[in-house]
């Protein structure tokens, strides 16, 4: 008997001729992350990723850093064990001896991969579910809800069993649909865009405006932070911190006060669509959510978007605050969100912003300014930080 790690795939399966390339992408993505905590053997076959410890390393490791992987709904701690029904019986009976002692009810099943095993599905279910209520007398078959769910696989080398499997991340692997640049804010939002993109198999390059002395270098060091929890989920991240501090000081002397957030807003985007196309990205994704604050009304959001030909993501732009909330806390960076450091966008924020802007309100206020000057220096200016995953390990 040894015990192994079968990560089962999701929409992965429905890919057709193209199924082999995000298999591939997937397995480049789990062997990179085990790399940081041990040695182990990832292989695929059967719509199942096989990982095997070698050396002593820790399967209980392996399984909190398979758990953030995009692209696997479910992993299973099983014992592998020979092809025959007395092994079968014996390893279940000695495996999974610590949960059932415990339990009330269970239910085995079983899947024949192998079709040439001399019984099916249902008699190994059968023999194996009579073998553990003979062996644990306590406890009850429950077919519909049971606490302790056997299962028991018969592959093409091997049989497996386990229990109760542990949730996935879902999703498709990451950097199998491409590249995106995250604007990456010190807010509660923009880590939960990232995440909810990079989920989509997006590799993502984050960037963020910083404006010292207005805004502090600790809030540079919660974006670094911010951007170094979400590599748990994404894989490392390039993060290009862009000193915002001069445009700002042109628009709050040059333009109409509540034009100030729009038209900041755009010379957001052109930086970032800038950063983005040097990096081989093929899109940008923000926080935005339809109608959260000022900037993110309709008519404002058109009025920034407009000035990027790269499509622009917003993941969250139908979902309510509470909704944005509860996936921050799940993904670990909402504690870091609410530390009480201001970002750029908390710097001369007008009284009264204008709330249906026209592309041409925005276009008037820039004829005042050297919008192309200003951008040229932001970027010369850029600091390109690498945030990687083993850096929280």
């Amino acid at each position: 008997m040894r015990e192994v790690l079968l990560l089962k795939l999701g929409e992965i399966i429905l890919k057709g001729l193209n199924r082999n390339k995000f298999e591939r992408q997937l397995i480049n993505n789990i062997n990179r992350r085990l790399s940081f905590i041990g040695a182990y053997k990832v292989t695929c076959m059967q719509s199942t990723v096989y990982v095997e410890p070698e050396n002593g390393s820790d399967i209980g490791a392996a399984i909190e850093a398979v758990s953030k992987i995009f692209g696997i709904v479910s992993i299973c701690r099983a014992a592998r064990c020979e092809k025959n029904l007395d092994d079968i019986i014996k390893t279940a009976v000695e495996y999974l001896g610590g949960i059932l002692s415990r339990a009330e009810t269970f239910k085995v099943e079983a899947r024949r991969a192998d079709k040439t095993f001399p019984l099916k599905s249902p008699e190994i279910a059968k023999t194996v579910g009579g073998a553990l209520h003979k062996a644990y007398p306590g406890l009850k078959v429950n077919v519909d809800a049971p606490q302790i769910l056997v299962k028991v696989e018969i592959r093409d080398k091997y049989a497996f069993v386990h229990a109760n499997p542990l949730p996935g991340a879902g999703g498709l692997p990451v950097g199998i649909n491409g590249a995106a640049a995250l604007l990456l804010s010190g807010g509660i939002d923009s880590p939960v865009a990232g995440y909810m993109m990079a989920k989509r198999g997006l590799k993502l390059h984050a960037v963020h405006f910083h404006s010292y002395p207005y805004t502090s270098e600790r809030a540079k060091q919660k974006v670094i932070d911010l951007a170094k929890t979400l590599t748990a989920y994404t894989g490392d991240i390039k993060l290009s911190v862009v000193p915002f501090t001069r445009i700002q000081e042109e628009i709050r002397a040059n333009c109409r006060e509540d034009m100030f957030t729009l038209v900041m807003r755009r010379f957001m985007m052109r930086i970032a669509e800038r950063i983005a196309l040097s990096d081989n990205c093929g899109a940008l994704v923000t926080g935005e959510s339809l109608g959260q604050v000022a900037s993110q009304t309709m008519e404002a959001l058109g009025v920034t978007g407009g000035v990027c030909s790269l499509p622009v993501l917003r993941p969250l732009i139908g979902m309510d605050k509470e909704d944005i909330v509860l996936i921050s806390r799940k993904i670990d960076t909402y504690e870091i969100s609410i530390r009480p450091y201001e970002d750029c966008c908390t710097v001369f924020t007008p009284k009264h912003p204008k709330t249906k802007p026209r592309p041409y309100d925005a276009e008037s206020q820039e004829a005042r300014l050297d919008v192309v000057a200003l951008i040229e220096e932001a970027l010369a200016n850029t600091e390109l930080l690498n945030i990687e995953r083993e850096d929280l390990i």
